[in-house]
């Protein structure tokens, strides 16, 4: 299954709420999978493989189900395919994938804290500085944080253009708000100010 193919499946099967959540987990549980084999190989000691293994596994579960699925396509994964993946494809150094994976996941719930925060606000023109804050914060974590914010924003997009398909048709509809939103989203991703979107009377714990 494509990653946009799943994403749309998370999205219209589980919700929005959901699926951020799930890749949050998912995020984390990569990490934990790979703090696992950072400890394995530091160790280095005769028959604790099946102990790191297990470790691995069981923290990233700890996560949520995006931790249990990450764990098991990692676990099914042989690790040259897994560096090559994040080497080549994601264009992140060996040196630096780990770091690029940890940097995900903290990117990951900063974009979860922003669309938390915007459905508690549930404040009327507040959705662009949301969707920037959220971007911003989540780029500020370094390459990986900007990727994961990339990927989720195109996927909740991407989404609801989907929705709207199935709603309205081929007419159009929501085509200039979801345009609207992924402006706001590279604006945020660009390191620019989220203020620049915030509208008057938001309250200040946002």
């Amino acid at each position: 299954m494509k990653l946009f193919t799943g994403l749309v499946f998370c999205s219209l099967v589980l919700g929005v709420n959901s699926w951020l959540s799930f890749m949050t987990e998912a995020a984390q549980g990569a990490w934990d999978m790979w703090r696992a084999y950072r400890d394995m190989r530091e160790a280095n000691y005769i028959g604790a493989d099946k102990y790191f293994h297990a470790r691995g596994n069981f923290d990233a579960a700890q996560r949520g189900p995006g931790g249990v699925w990450a764990a098991e396509v990692l676990s099914r994964m042989k690790l040259t395919i897994i560096i090559i993946f994040f080497s080549l494809v994601l264009g992140v150094s060996s040196q630096r994938w780990a770091t690029f994976l940890k940097e995900a996941g903290q990117g990951a719930k900063d974009m979860w804290r922003a669309y938390s925060d915007m459905r508690e606000a549930n404040y009327k023109g507040a959705d662009k500085y949301f969707h920037a804050r959220g971007n911003y914060d989540a780029a500020q974590r370094g390459p990986g944080g900007a990727w994961a914010a990339e990927v989720i924003s195109n996927a909740r997009e991407n989404s609801q253009r989907v929705t709207d398909l199935f709603k309205y048709g081929d007419s159009g509809h929501g085509a200039e708000d979801s345009k609207a939103d992924q402006a706001a989203n590279r604006w945020g991703r660009s390191g620019n100010d989220p203020n620049h979107f915030r509208p008057a009377g938001l309250p200040d714990k946002y």
